[in-house]
């Protein structure tokens, strides 16, 4: 597997092979594309019961869709998980898969943007959801539209395609 450099990224995205919608020239990086902050969230919900860690939990039972009206932001606590989804949809072909990374200027506040689910399975067509956390001892706001994370494209050595629970992923 090697890493798309912004070339790259521009003929894949040109013959079809990577498609970012809404999509806007400068968010693409040297080698990586800048993806924006969506307006909608799912915030864990506190429950007294233990929750089963099993191949069939459903993190929607634990958690509400919350939407953050134009203009405002999402307070995240000190400690606190949250979803949240991005403004684009990515569509990457059969032969290529892709890393989503935080960028430092919010790790360096405390913010991170996946716990363990970075990696991006080949064939994908969706929004990108971020299992956003606050590792920081402060409230952090979150602002619909801010770029938040970059993907990163990767050619993949042959073909495959994801159809696992999460190949349309939603907030819903």
């Amino acid at each position: 597997m090697s890493v798309l450099s912004r070339d790259s990224i521009l003929k894949a995205i040109q013959a079809k092979q990577i498609t970012i919608t809404p999509f806007n020239l400068s968010h693409l990086g040297p080698a990586s594309y800048d993806l924006t902050l969506g307006d909608e969230f799912r915030e864990m919900t506190v429950s007294e019961d233990v929750i089963p860690i099993t191949d069939d939990v459903d993190y929607k039972q634990y958690s509400k869709v919350v939407k953050v009206p134009k203009g405002e932001c999402f307070v995240l606590k000190p400690g606190q998980t949250v979803l949240g989804i991005t403004e684009e949809t990515v569509s990457i072909s059969p032969s290529f898969c892709g890393l989503l990374e935080g960028r430092s200027r919010f790790a360096r506040m405390g913010l991170a943007i996946h716990i363990t689910a970075g990696f991006m399975q080949p064939g994908i067509n969706n929004k990108q959801v971020l299992e956003i956390f606050n590792a920081s001892p402060n409230s952090l706001a979150l602002y619909p539209g801010t770029h938040l994370c970059q993907f990163v494209f990767m050619k993949l050595e042959g073909r495959a395609v994801y159809t696992g629970r999460f190949a349309s992923q939603s907030l819903d």
